[in-house]
This record gives C-alpha cells, sequence and structure tokens, in this order.
C-alpha cells in the first residue's frame, strides 16, 4: 500500500477547516477567498503528482514538482503582488536567511539524515517555519519567506550535484521536499497568526490610527455603541458604493 506523503494528509486537513469556516481570519489576512484557498491545496495536491524534466547531467536524474514548486511559486508571486514595500523587503530578506537556516541545521547537527536527532522531514521545515516568521513577521511575509526559503535550499541542493557531478536523482519541490514546504508555510502562518492575536490582545485589540471604520467593526466585537468617526466612515463608504 503506497505510503500517503504527510504534507498531502496536512492539506486535507486544512481544506477541511476551510470548508468549515475555521480558517476565514488567516485567509483573510493572506487576501485569498475560501475557494481560491481550496483551488491553490487542490492544485499542490494534483501538482504533487506531476514533474517536469530538467537539464540533467551523467548519472543524475532531475525534475521539478508542479505541486512542491511550481504552485507554491506562482502562490508566493500572488502574495508578493499583494504585500506593502516593507513586507517584501522583509520576505526577500526572509527567504535568503531561511534557506542559509537549513543549510546550515543540517551542516551542524549532523548532514546524513539517519544521524540526526530529528528526521530533515521535520527539522527543516521547523526551522524553516520559525525563521521565516521571526524575519517576515506578517502573515504574508513569513509564509513567503518558510515556502519559499525550503524551494530555494531545494535549488541550491540541484545545483550542487549539477556542477559536482554526484551521481543521483534529485526533485526540486518533491518527496519529502514537498512535505517540509506544506509544513513550514503553516508552521510560519500559525506562528504569525497566534503572536500576532496575542500581542493584539494585550495590547487592547488592534491599532486603530489608519485602519477604516469597516475593517474595525470586523476585527472587535459589535458594540451598541459608536463613535461618531465610526458612523461617519461608515456613511462615506455607503455614498461611495451608491
Amino acid at each position: 500500500m503506497p505510503r500517503v506523503p504527510l504534507g498531502t494528509i496536512i492539506l486535507l486537513i486544512v481544506s477541511l477547516l476551510i470548508y468549515f469556516g475555521v480558517a476565514q481570519r488567516v485567509l483573510d489576512k493572506l487576501k485569498l477567498s475560501d475557494k481560491a484557498a481550496l483551488g491553490v491545496i487542490a492544485a499542490l495536491i494534483i501538482g504533487s503528482f506531476i514533474n517536469i524534466p530538467l537539464p540533467r547531467g551523467p548519472r543524475i536524474e532531475a525534475s521539478l514538482n508542479v505541486g512542491g514548486a511550481l504552485v507554491p511559486i506562482i502562490l508566493a508571486g500572488y502574495l508578493i503582488a499583494r504585500t506593502t514595500n516593507i513586507e517584501k523587503l522583509r520576505a526577500a530578506i526572509g527567504i535568503i536567511v531561511t534557506a542559509a537556516a537549513i543549510y546550515l541545521a543540517g551542516r551542524f547537527l549532523n548532514a546524513e539524515p539517519e544521524s540526526m536527532f530529528m528526521g530533515p522531514i521535520y527539522l527543516y521545515p521547523l526551522v524553516g517555519g520559525i525563521v521565516a516568521y521571526v524575519i517576515g513577521r506578517s502573515r504574508r511575509s513569513a509564509f513567503i519567506a518558510a515556502t519559499m526559503g525550503i524551494l530555494l535550499f531545494d535549488v541550491y541542493t540541484y545545483l550542487r550535484i549539477m556542477i559536482q557531478g554526484i551521481p543521483g536523482a534529485v526533485i526540486i519541490g518533491g518527496g519529502g521536499a514537498f512535505d517540509a514546504i506544506v509544513i513550514a508555510g503553516l508552521l510560519a502562518v500559525l506562528l504569525a497568526e497566534f503572536i500576532g492575536e496575542t500581542r493584539e490582545r494585550l495590547q487592547g485589540g488592534p491599532a486603530e490610527r489608519g485602519k477604516a471604520p469597516a475593517l474595525l467593526k470586523r476585527l472587535r466585537p459589535s458594540s451598541p455603541m459608536k463613535t461618531k468617526q465610526e458612523e461617519e466612515g461608515e456613511k462615506g463608504e455607503t455614498g461611495e458604493n451608491n
């Protein structure tokens, strides 16, 4: 009986959470609708079975996994296009730092998987997710840094094998890398969501300066008393819609 990849199992669980509306707040932060998110998950799962051949050398087989590489790249591009300049900068730095952290983790914690205190399928996404959040901070930046950081490390592995002529096979975004990308991306977003939510509660709620009244209304519990600013904002929005 073939083993179902851990990443696929996690994506199926996330699909159920999205279907039942549990992940709505996170999706709003990522600028994704329920249908779009489910479409991305379907593309990730289906694409994980599709490999595109890449240039290869003697005794070296190489390919690009659609679900583990191509789909995450497209999703990251979509998110980058909808981030602020500071988020773009954090995401770019986060990608490089995340890839470097994964490389160093494998280097100094024993490079051979069988001698590691923790398997690469858990170690790499754990390191990647935490580092990506610390650098990216926001949900979008953290997700981009985590997924693209691991993918960059995979590309580095492919180039190293090609340059050094090491016999073997490499699938960029495939195999264990697919699981690592899924876990790291979700971990980075969950850290950003949990820590961000905790900070907001400790500070008495989200910062109101510069925020649209309609957005604040969604972020706060409903109250029978409305401020004059909120009423004016709602009237202004109604006028624009008409």
